[in-house]
């Protein structure tokens, strides 16, 4: 039972070793690119027209934009490290010995998703450290993380989220142009309309609701709870249903490498 036991850790431990080493071969790619662009974003968004934005809560842009940023580093970047790593594995032949070998489902789709809640959280990390100092530059006082606990916590279900729903994308698309429609035309205008640059009590009444029916919404929420201690949605909303979030990819996951082609593109 423990040698079994043992197998099997030693078995999930390479995997995710392999995913980790994977885009440290090309930090630059992984890591360096989506920084600059955050930092672009703080640079025209957050002090160049920061100043001009009031938020009826009273939150000063700029604290308002950093957790946005942050999420949207991680969601992209976990999204990217899963999809990439199915694909790679696709065109190689890898994907099939893995999925071949006596290693459960569950192992080869816990390990993407670890590889990319590292990643993503490495970058979101980074982000909001450049945020912070970006934040003392422009208002003079350090932005504090309200709440530690919860930001843990929407790091690793955000981070999972999206590392299944790579999984999920890259092994039923049979091109790259159908995997980058999806980043495209899906992921991207989900980021924008939940709340990233914008707080949904500016919007009017029907956007509103329209915005309560994107789940990243809920996710960039949490977010920025755990960080600056308001919201536009209630915490148990935000956690609620970015855990349900995180089953019902897993699942699509799950079913994706059961059914999905391994074909080489």
């Amino acid at each position: 039972m423990g040698g079994t036991m043992s197998t099997s850790m030693i078995i999930f431990y390479t995997l995710v070793r392999r995913e980790v080493k994977r885009f440290f071969k090309v930090v630059i790619q992984t890591v360096v690119s989506p920084i600059v662009s955050s930092f672009l974003y703080l640079l025209v968004f957050g002090v160049s027209l920061g100043s001009n934005v009031q938020l009826a809560s009273g939150i000063d842009y700029l604290s308002f934009l950093i957790p946005g940023l942050m999420v949207m580093g991680l969601i992209n970047n976990a999204f990217q490290n899963s999809s990439s790593s199915v694909v790679t594995s696709k065109f190689s032949g890898d994907l099939e010995d893995i999925r071949v070998a006596p290693i459960p489902n569950s192992y080869i789709i816990w390990a993407m998703g670890l590889g990319g809640v590292f990643r993503g959280t490495l970058v979101a990390l980074i982000i909001g450290a450049v945020g912070i100092l970006f934040h003392y530059m422009q208002l003079h006082t350090w932005l504090h993380v309200e709440h530690p606990f919860w930001l843990i916590y929407f790091f690793l279900v955000g981070g999972f989220i999206f590392s299944f729903i790579g999984i999920f994308i890259a092994v039923l698309a049979n091109s790259f142009d159908q995997l980058s429609a999806f980043s495209t035309f899906i992921l991207l205008p989900l980021t924008y309309l939940g709340g990233v640059f914008i707080s949904i009590q500016t919007l009017h009444p029907i956007w509103q609701a329209v915005s309560k029916m994107n789940p990243l919404f809920y996710l960039i929420n949490g977010f920025r709870y755990a960080i600056i201690g308001q919201a536009d949605v209630s915490l148990e909303s935000a956690v609620a249903i970015t855990f349900v979030g995180v089953l019902v990819t897993f699942v699509m996951a799950q079913f994706s490498l059961r059914r999905g082609s391994f074909a080489r593109w």
